[in-house]
């Protein structure tokens, strides 16, 4: 069953790039339905060539609920959520128009399965802290307190049964009206980075 709406002209097929984006935007939202409703959001890694679509590796805190129903029976969807942006109508040269909001998106879905195996644990977190980190590692740590840090966590691996892209991102319009989109983003105020929202959380956090 699809897990999103996508009308045809924002339905992304291409396999490399639909895992290009995973990769890029990797920040992931795990949802499940077993035993209530619950998202997680975790970092992951993905595996291109394992499966039909390729398989997500992730982990998460063992005490997180969310773990005990990852037994590799219930469905789960990761939802990887790119940039989007309010469309302004003044952008386009079509004068009948509404604003709407583009987005890209992509839902990978499938049957997530703890990994009881230390050793692949331990090589997953060399690898996501290589991914996202070029000047630390965690031979920096020692044994111990990898050891102890790992014990705190649980490994887990989804095979992708389903990959959905949408990408609706105003292609669908005239060449005029798409002119309009990219030089009116161009203007837009960007959002708010990370460090500045930090900034601001520190600003408010009465704890310091």
């Amino acid at each position: 069953m699809e897990t999103i709406y996508i009308p045809p002209h924002h339905k992304v097929e291409d396999i490399a790039l639909l895992h290009e984006f995973i990769e890029e935007f990797s920040f992931g939202i795990l949802v499940t339905g077993a035993d209530g409703l619950r998202a997680t959001h975790l970092p992951v890694l993905l595996e291109r060539g394992r499966g039909a679509y390729g398989t997500i590796l992730a982990h998460l805190a063992r005490n997180n609920p969310h773990a005990k129903v990852l037994d590799g029976t219930n469905e789960g969807l990761f939802i990887f959520q790119g940039p989007h942006r309010y469309i302004s109508p003044s952008w386009y040269e079509t004068r009948l128009a509404v604003p709407t909001w583009n987005f890209a998106t992509v839902h990978a879905s499938g049957r997530p399965r703890l990994i009881e195996d230390a050793a692949v644990f331990r090589d997953f977190l060399e690898r996501l802290v290589a991914v996202n980190d070029a000047r630390w590692s965690m031979e920096a740590l020692p044994e111990s307190y990898k050891s102890a840090m790992q014990s705190g966590a649980v490994m887990f691996e989804m095979p992708i049964d389903r990959l959905e892209g949408k990408f609706k991102l105003g292609a669908e319009r005239s060449a005029a009206d798409r002119e309009g989109i990219l030089e009116g983003l161009s203007q837009s105020l960007p959002e708010r980075t990370l460090h500045q929202v930090t900034e601001d959380w520190y600003r408010r956090d009465p704890k310091r």
